[in-house]
């Protein structure tokens, strides 16, 4: 999800200026509907001692739900806990929320700190809110049903072609992009997105390739990404974070570097990919 800008029209959920209201002064400061608590280290958390994150949590391998335990889990909130754990924070992970209130959440401030779910640094979204520096790379993918018969971008972009997508990702703006003889169908989570392909309702889905393999590999085997059907788009994911609050841009950005060079990412990467990618 690199340089596709998100083409969803982020709800304006804040005037000027609320951002940075929620961080001035030191000790308590005012953010909206609620105070946040400024440590010593010069950032602002919602809740003292704790980095509070929401995500969407039907994107896995990243960000999803244990059906059996309720547990959230995935190698984004496995990365999020090591973080919490370099900088000396708590966990404390927010119910599942859309995709596209991301960005104008974390911009509004007052209920979350981050957001990480393998949301790609992009130009349009960097002008709401910052990214920590990228933790990794990725590209999209064309995921049609093992028997499809139109499995190229241009079998796909003729009319009547319904490509499901999910809301306010940068899988919806390179098929708007790329594909704009066909319809974009904007879904509310990938599971969504695969199990409409799977049924035949949509001809195909475009998604992260990583999400792409993984679901395939588990659980839709009758699903495929087709020859030609990896799209280098050279996105990279990042830590979505207020632009009132560069220092704990900062401190997650120097966590990261932890994590990658003492290995712990490594083994993560390992853990739920199966090999350091």
């Amino acid at each position: 999800m690199s340089s596709y800008p998100t083409r969803r029209n982020f709800l304006a959920l804040c005037g000027a200026g609320l951002a940075g209201a929620a961080l001035a002064g030191c000790g308590k400061s005012e953010s909206p509907g609620t105070s946040a608590t400024t440590t010593e280290a010069g950032y602002a958390l919602v809740a003292p001692g704790k980095l509070t994150m929401i995500s969407n949590f039907y994107f896995p391998p990243f960000v999803s739900m244990n059906s059996t335990t309720g547990d959230f889990e995935g190698f984004d909130v496995d990365l999020y806990k090591a973080v919490c754990e370099k900088i000396g924070l708590e966990p404390n992970i927010l119910p599942t929320v859309q995709f596209d209130t991301i960005v104008p959440t974390i911009k509004q401030g007052g209920k979350a700190d981050v957001s990480i779910g393998a949301v790609t640094i992009t130009d349009e979204r960097l002008k709401e809110i910052d990214f920590s520096d990228p933790y990794l790379d990725s590209n999209q993918a064309i995921v049609v049903r093992t028997d499809s018969q139109s499995s190229t971008v241009e079998a796909l972009n003729v009319s009547g072609m319904q490509i499901a997508v999910q809301s306010g990702t940068t899988g919806e703006a390179w098929t708007r992009e790329n594909l704009p003889n066909a319809t974009a169908v904007p879904l509310d989570d990938i599971i969504q997105c695969l199990t409409g392909v799977q049924t035949g309702l949509y001809a195909a889905s475009v998604c992260d390739l990583p999400v792409a393999s993984y679901e395939i590999s588990i659980a839709y085997s009758d699903l495929m990404i087709p020859e030609g059907g990896k799209i280098p788009t050279g996105e990279q994911y990042g830590i979505v974070v207020s632009k009132g609050n560069p220092k704990l841009t900062q401190a997650i950005n120097e966590a990261l570097a932890e994590i990658d060079s003492d290995g712990t990412k490594d083994s993560l990467e390992k853990k739920w990919f199966g090999s350091v990618i």
